[in-house]
């Protein structure tokens, strides 16, 4: 079923569980998704980007739409870092759910008033909204943050922008970065930031940059013959605890990329006459939808659409 972010996150912060929201660019991704959120019984939100939205345009929503209407767990088509006004109502135009509106790189007076654009205009269409206070470092298409660049959310700062914009749900930089490398070692994720911004704010966070990159799957990579550093994630205990105060929507794209481009290299070199685009294209959704499962399965969203319908014959 085709539902709003709120009616997906309000429930997830209550219960202290998050849910995965994961970038799709075409039919295989998105069915990964959500068959995968089908199976174990998970909400899902399904997002574009702005570089997806200028790929797949309203055919790629069009899919996303189709598929989640016909599921029988909540499904929220979201749109990730939205960079204006603009973007926000074409993606509503487009049937978007869920939008967020990333003025994050702006001062914070402008990044109200963007926001708070956005919001009046979402919530009279009935879409909730998500925006980001703070900056995190890495690279996401579009959004290029230098390391010297980016700054921990500031509690006391949050409530603010939340009293004055009525967002719904807040992306807050705790120590996740976007992109394949996020730092050396075990990148440091500021727990106590996340208690302190629970605790005054009841509304659902979320943490950006959170794909794990697990070493099984870029050693796959490379072993198929891609060529990747010494990417690392995000650890799944990391986002357990994040989970329990507070953070409900947690991003994961770099993973999926990951992934697909593994199942398409393992078939290929493998096989190397082969050029049936449905014996590339589905070994690539298999090795996404496990990835997708163990994100689940860390976060804590598997069964929380409750059983499946029965059916009637």
């Amino acid at each position: 079923m085709l539902v709003t972010g709120n009616d997906i996150l309000i429930p997830a912060r209550e219960g202290k569980y998050g849910v995965g929201a994961f970038n799709t660019n075409n039919m295989e991704i998105t069915q990964a998704i959500i068959h995968t959120a089908e199976r174990l019984r998970s909400p899902v939100i399904v997002q574009m980007s702005e570089g997806a939205v200028k790929y797949g345009g309203q055919d790629l929503a069009n899919i996303v739409i189709d598929i989640a209407t016909r599921a029988t767990v909540p499904v929220a088509l979201h749109l990730d870092h939205g960079s204006s006004y603009a973007s926000a109502l074409n993606a509503i135009k487009m049937g978007f759910t869920s939008v967020m509106i990333d003025a994050s790189h702006h001062s914070f007076q402008e990044n109200v008033h963007e926001t708070r654009r956005v919001v009046e205009a979402a919530h009279a269409m009935g879409i909730s909204v998500e925006a980001e206070i703070g900056r995190l470092g890495g690279v996401e298409e579009h959004v290029v943050v230098d390391e010297k660049d980016a700054f921990l959310t500031d509690p006391e700062e949050a409530v603010a922008f939340v009293d004055q914009t009525n967002v719904d749900y807040l992306a807050i930089a705790i120590g996740t970065s976007h992109g394949a490398y996020k730092g050396k070692g075990r990148p440091y994720i500021d727990q106590a930031r996340i208690v302190r911004i629970g605790e005054l704010l009841g509304i659902p966070l979320v943490a950006h940059g959170s794909s794990g990159v697990p070493a099984e799957i870029t050693q796959r990579f490379r072993d198929s013959g891609g060529e990747i550093g010494e990417a690392v994630g995000i650890a799944d205990e990391d986002l357990r605890e994040a989970c329990k105060h507070g953070i409900a929507k947690v991003n994961v794209d770099t993973d999926l990329r990951l992934a697909s481009t593994v199942g398409i290299r393992e078939i290929l070199q493998a096989s190397p006459k082969e050029f049936d685009p449905r014996k590339i294209f589905g070994p690539a959704r298999e090795v996404m939808s496990k990835i997708i499962e163990h994100k689940m399965g860390v976060l804590g969203s598997v069964g929380k659409a409750g059983p499946a319908p029965v059916q009637v014959r």
